[in-house]
C-alpha cells in the first residue's frame, strides 16, 4: 500500500555529501530513501512504495496513535549493522554491569508477577563516553527519524534530561513494578514533572522515554509493558495492578524488534515484566524534555557545568545541541532543523544589549 505523506523536502549539497559516509546518520537515511524506491513529487510530498522515507514532520497517524495509547513503536529506525555494533560495544563494557542485588535496589516485590525467578536487572552507565564505541549510542540525540517525533511531543529545543544507560535482564531476572503516570498510579497526586498534556492539537509531554531495542521482544518475552492510555487517567491504580496480580489483562508487552525504538510519555503507566528467553535482554534507555523542562541534574553537575566532557567528542552539531540545559528557546538555543543543520533562536539584539545594560549580562 502506497502512503503519501505531507512534508517539506530538503535536499542540500551538505546533506548529499555527508549521506555517503556510514559513521553519519544521513547514511542509513540515504539508503532507506533509496533502496525503498521512493521518488520525490514536487516540493511538499514524499511518496513511499515498499515503505515510508523519514518524515520530517511527526504524521497524522503517530500523532493520533501517539494521543491514543501514550506510547508509540518506530519500526526499523536502526539497521541490523548497527545493532550488531551497538552490542558489540556492550560486550566490551559488559564488565562495568552492575546488578541489582541488594534488596533495597530491587524494582519489583518479591513474590509478584513482576519480580522473576532468578538475578535482579543489570545497569550499565557511560554510554555516550566510550569513544567511538558510542557512535550508535550518539545517534539516538537527533537521528533523523526521530526528530521530527521528538519535536511533535517535546517541541523544538528538546533535550537530554537523563544520562542514558543499558538495561539488561537475563532469563529469570525481575521486571520492574508500574510506575509514572500523569496522576501517580499510587499515591493519585498529579506529577507535573511527568505530565502528558494536549490542546488544541499540540501534544506535549514533560518527560519522554525513549527505548533503544538491542534485542528481539516477542510475544510474552517479557520485558517493557505499559498501560495503554493511561496518561490520561485521573485516577490512581487499584490496589494489586501496580505489582501485576490484577487486570492483568490491561498491561501491554508490546512485541519489538531489535533496532526499533519505543518512545513513552513518562506520564503513561509502565514497568516490565520478568524476561523469559535465554538469550539477555538488551536496551538503551534515554529521557528527552522540552526546552525549559528539567528532572535530572546531571547537565550541571561536572566538570565546567554541564554533562560528562567524554560526551561531548565527536558530536555533531545537532546532537551537541540535545544537550543544552534547559532554557527558552528565545533566548539563542539551537534548533534542529529538517536537513539536521542548527537555527539559533534569538531575541533583538538592542534588548539582549538592554539587558546587559541592566543586569549585567545579555541573559536576564
Amino acid at each position: 500500500m502506497r502512503r503519501v505523506y505531507s512534508c517539506m523536502v530538503l535536499l542540500t549539497s551538505f546533506s548529499f555529501s555527508r549521506a555517503f559516509h556510514s559513521s553519519s546518520p544521513y547514511y542509513w537515511h540515504y539508503l532507506r530513501r533509496t533502496f525503498r524506491g521512493t521518488p520525490i513529487i514536487g516540493m511538499n510530498t514524499l511518496v513511499s512504495g515498499d515503505g515510508p522515507a523519514d518524515p520530517i514532520e511527526m504524521t497524522d497517524d503517530e500523532r493520533y496513535l501517539f494521543d491514543l495509547n501514550g506510547y508509540l513503536v518506530v519500526r526499523n529506525v536502526f539497521a541490523p549493522e548497527q545493532v550488531q555494533q551497538a552490542n558489540a560495544a556492550i560486550d566490551r563494557h559488559s564488565h562495568e554491569f552492575v546488578e541489582r542485588t541488594d534488596g533495597a535496589l530491587r524494582n519489583a516485590v518479591a513474590g509478584t508477577n513482576f519480580y522473576g525467578t532468578g538475578p535482579g536487572r543489570k545497569d550499565l552507565g557511560k554510554v555516550l563516553e566510550w569513544g567511538l564505541d558510542s557512535q550508535v549510542f550518539k545517534e539516538v540525540l537527533a537521528h533523523a527519524r526521530l526528530v521530527p517525533l521528538f519535536h511533535g511531543i517535546l517541541g523544538k529545543g528538546y533535550r537530554m534530561d537523563h544520562l542514558p544507560f543499558i538495561i539488561a535482564q537475563d532469563k529469570g531476572a525481575e521486571g520492574f513494578q508500574l510506575h509514572g503516570g500523569t496522576i501517580d498510579c499510587v499515591s493519585g497526586e498529579y506529577n507535573p514533572h511527568l505530565a502528558y498534556a494536549c490542546h488544541q492539537g499540540t501534544i506535549r509531554t514533560a518527560l519522554l522515554g525513549c527505548s533503544l531495542v538491542l534485542t528481539d521482544h516477542n510475544q510474552d518475552d517479557g520485558g517493557f509493558c505499559i498501560v495503554p492510555g493511561s496518561h490520561k487517567s485521573n485516577f490512581k491504580m487499584p490496589k494489586g495492578m501496580v505489582n501485576g496480580e490484577l487486570y492483568a489483562e490491561f498491561i501491554r508487552q508490546p512485541v519489538t524488534k531489535a533496532g526499533d525504538v519505543v518512545l513513552f510519555s513518562e506520564g503513561t503507566i509502565h514497568g516490565a515484566l520478568p524476561w523469559q528467553r535465554d538469550q539477555q535482554r538488551r536496551v538503551c534507555l534515554y529521557r528527552f524534555s522540552p526546552a525549559t523542562n528539567a528532572y535530572g541534574r546531571s547537565y550541571f553537575g561536572h566538570e565546567g557545568g554541564a554533562w560528562p566532557v567524554a560526551i561531548y567528542d565527536d558530536l555533531t552539531d545537532a546532537q551537541r545541541a540535545v544537550l543544552e540545559p534547559p532554557y527558552a528557546n528565545r533566548l539563542d538555543r539551537p534548533n534542529i532543523n529538517a536537513d539536521n543543520s542548527i537555527t539559533i533562536t534569538t531575541r533583538d539584539e538592542r534588548k539582549k544589549q538592554h539587558d546587559k545594560e541592566v543586569f549585567g549580562t545579555k541573559y536576564f
